[in-house]
């Protein structure tokens, strides 16, 4: 019987282990890796999120490599990046950051695009790319002030979390949701199954809880 592979999870944000965790996958540690999120010079926002989940994936493969117990390990590495058009919104920091962004989206359908990466400890690394599309309600002066007032916005990419009180500004979700959240779980499934990480071993009727 081939031994399972620990599981990493190269990001320190609650949402994406959040959303691992509501499909039964509990990843044996989290190794958040920060790197310079900067888009270069004319890269295209589907370019910036496939290079960002790679990125993370290998600064994370960097650092385990250096620890025996974690070493051989499956590693997943993911961003998400908010578009409109080829402008890519930034993941804000400051109220006039997020104003901008929420400027840019009242009234009008942007991009989400996720990269999802899975690093082998053969040296193999297998992507995914999950675009959706998003429709913003036109925003009053009123919803603007209140949402940055929240400051629900800090550090989400496009300056708001559709997991929160955002998700009243949400006319139009086309696509994945979880993606827009943080992670595409259909998608993330599928990596991790090709990668043989057992996805389904917490789904018998004794660990799942009565609804």
């Amino acid at each position: 019987m081939t031994k399972e592979l620990p599981l990493v999870l190269a990001s320190g944000s609650p949402r994406r282990l959040a959303l691992l965790q509501q499909i039964g996958i509990e990843p044996d540690f989290l190794l958040p890796a920060d790197i310079d999120e900067t888009p270069v010079r004319g890269e295209s926002p589907r370019a910036l999120a496939q290079r960002l989940a790679r990125g993370k994936a290998a600064v994370a493969r960097v650092l385990i490599d250096r620890d025996e117990e974690k070493a051989h390990s499956i590693i997943l590495g993911s961003d998400t990046v908010v578009a409109v058009g080829r402008r890519i919104l930034p993941k804000a920091e400051s109220k006039e950051q997020a104003n901008v962004c929420l400027q840019l989206l009242s009234g009008r359908m942007h991009r989400v695009y996720t990269g999802v990466c899975v690093n082998m400890p053969d040296g193999v690394v297998r992507t995914k790319l999950v675009e959706t599309r998003v429709r913003f309600r036109r925003l009053s002066s009123q919803d603007t002030e209140k949402y940055l007032a929240s400051g629900e916005w800090r550090g989400k990419a496009g300056g708001y979390a559709i997991q929160g009180l955002a998700g009243a500004f949400i006319a139009r979700v086309i696509g994945s949701y979880p993606s827009v959240v943080g992670l595409p779980l259909l998608e993330t499934a599928s990596l991790l199954q090709s990668a043989g990480y057992p996805t389904q071993k917490a789904w018998d009727e004794d660990a799942v809880p009565a609804a």
